[in-house]
């Protein structure tokens, strides 16, 4: 391997470990973090990308999640909160006459959460430990926490006590989030474990809706765990391209941007 390829892995190798780090970086800063041109900085982003390592949007460059890496919960509270508390508003609109809901792990769930009404009695069964503790206070929810393994990056519960729970319920309505969606692929996640959980959520409620952020889509992780078509809506922002959010409304998805 040559010198110039050698620095050239180094300096890949380098930006990807800032992206796993920060959550997401910006060319300029990276530029100067590393030493090296803007330009350069670009060309590297690309090669990453076109490995299926990270996903850019917006001058930004985002991790993508894997089976041997999961953005933890503190870095994703910095990813498009914006536009994530737009897609919790309407999201949070949609509860209709539901009385049992659920609610998946995450931060944009988290927002979900806390834009639920406040004059609607409901029961939320819920495998995020931040979640139930942000909902526990409020005097018309009844919060149920699912049991078992706490994931210490999400803060999100899984495996086999989770998973039996949620198939004894029969709820309304579920929010679902995702790492990744793709009209092949549907919707996946990097751990298994956590597919299981989010099956076993869908497969015991009665409407689902899914709720991510536009660089959500697009991207494939490693379980898939539900088909586009599972969910009455798919709620993402604007900042989704028409031309994709065309792509998944001709497959069958019913796509609210917001």
């Amino acid at each position: 391997m040559s010198d110039v390829t050698e620095r050239t892995s180094s300096r890949a190798k380098e930006l990807l470990g800032l992206v796993r780090g920060q959550g997401r970086i910006e060319v300029s800063e990276s530029a100067r973090l590393l030493g090296v041109s803007q330009e350069t900085v670009r060309r590297e982003l690309r090669k990453l990308e076109a490995q299926g390592l990270i996903r850019r949007s917006y001058g930004l460059a985002f991790p993508v999640e894997s089976s041997t890496f999961e953005t933890a919960l503190a870095e994703r509270t910095q990813n498009f909160p914006e536009e994530k508390a737009r897609i919790a508003e309407e999201a949070a609109r949609r509860v209709g006459e539901a009385r049992t809901i659920f609610i998946d792990e995450g931060f944009q769930s988290l927002l979900l959460a806390r834009a639920l009404p406040d004059d609607h009695d409901l029961t939320v069964v819920t495998t995020s430990l931040p979640i139930a503790s942000e909902l526990s206070s409020r005097d018309n929810l009844q919060v149920i926490i699912v049991g078992g393994r706490v994931r210490g990056n999400t803060l999100g519960v899984v495996d086999g006590w989770a998973t039996d729970m949620l198939r004894g319920f029969r709820m309304d309505l579920a929010f679902i989030g995702a790492n990744g969606v793709t009209v092949s692929d549907g919707l996946t996640t990097p751990d298994p474990a956590v597919a299981h959980v989010k099956a076993a959520a869908i497969a015991s409620s009665h409407r689902k809706v899914f709720v991510g952020a536009h660089h959500k889509f697009g991207v494939t992780s490693f379980v898939r765990f539900a088909e586009l078509t599972d969910f009455e809506v798919v709620i993402t922002g604007v900042e989704l391209p028409a031309a994709r959010a065309r792509v998944f409304s001709e497959a069958g998805a019913h796509v609210v941007q917001v």
